[in-house]
């Protein structure tokens, strides 16, 4: 599951939610934010007093390849030993200085600066065509990717067809809560979505979906990936795995 670090208290609130109120989450994924105080790797140390297993999203476009990964230090010493490295879309702040790095070459770096760790990557079924994507899954295995967190699916149609395409593949399939029309609007424009004709922006649809998605990666032998952003935690969480 991702847990979106907005401050230290509400993390930890997130973090006994989880932990105490549902059974069946054994992965916590914390999101690496600029306009947050907390980065990944800072959040995933906190996850780790709740979780055994917890992984930092590794931004490439902030990673400088000609100097160590500024991430080691706190990497190993929170023994943290998986990440899920996504491209990252350009600060708003220009004074935050990035990078044209690439997802394949922060991949190689890990493994180079830091074998120990296991390098997820991501899936972007929103951003092309399903032939383009599939050259990208490709090029992130070479590169030494151990698996794939998708974007949030709507659509169960597009997620067979997806999960055709990836079987064999170790994929965490994400569904994630959509509660109001706005939010609806930020999928459609942000990240190219087109939602199915039954679609509705209420707590409601967004259980039932993830209850069937829930079910069908369950039938493949493979996993979820929840992303409940601005919903309620607790009911969300117990209305899927409750």
């Amino acid at each position: 599951m991702e847990l979106v670090p907005r401050n230290e208290d509400e993390l930890r609130e997130d973090l006994k939610i989880t932990r105490d109120c549902v059974r069946g989450v054994d992965v916590i994924n914390i999101p690496d934010l600029l306009r947050l105080d907390i980065r990944s790797w800072e959040g995933a140390a906190i996850a780790q007093e709740y979780f055994s297993a917890v992984m930092p999203h590794v931004r490439a476009i902030d990673v400088d390849l000609t100097k160590p990964l500024s991430m080691r230090p706190e990497l190993r010493r929170s023994g943290i030993t998986e990440v899920l490295v996504i491209e990252g879309d350009p600060p708003q702040d220009m004074n935050h200085k990035f990078y044209p790095t690439v997802t394949t070459d922060v991949i190689q770096k890990f493994h180079q600066e830091m074998p120990e760790v296991k390098v997820y990557a991501g899936i972007d079924q929103y951003r092309g065509s399903m032939r383009q994507e599939m050259y990208r899954i490709q090029r992130k295995l070479q590169a030494g990717a151990v698996g794939f967190f998708t974007q949030p699916f709507f659509d169960m149609r597009l997620m067979e067809m997806y999960a055709d395409m990836l079987d064999g593949q170790n994929v965490y399939w994400g569904v994630s809560p959509v509660m109001s029309e706005r939010s609806q609007s930020y999928w459609e424009l942000k990240n190219n979505v087109v939602f199915p004709k039954d679609f509705k922006p209420t707590l409601d649809w967004s259980i039932e979906f993830s209850r069937r998605a829930l079910e069908f990666v369950n039938k493949r032998g493979a996993n979820l990936y929840l992303m409940p952003i601005k919903s309620n935690l607790k009911a969300y969480l117990q209305g899927v795995l409750g």
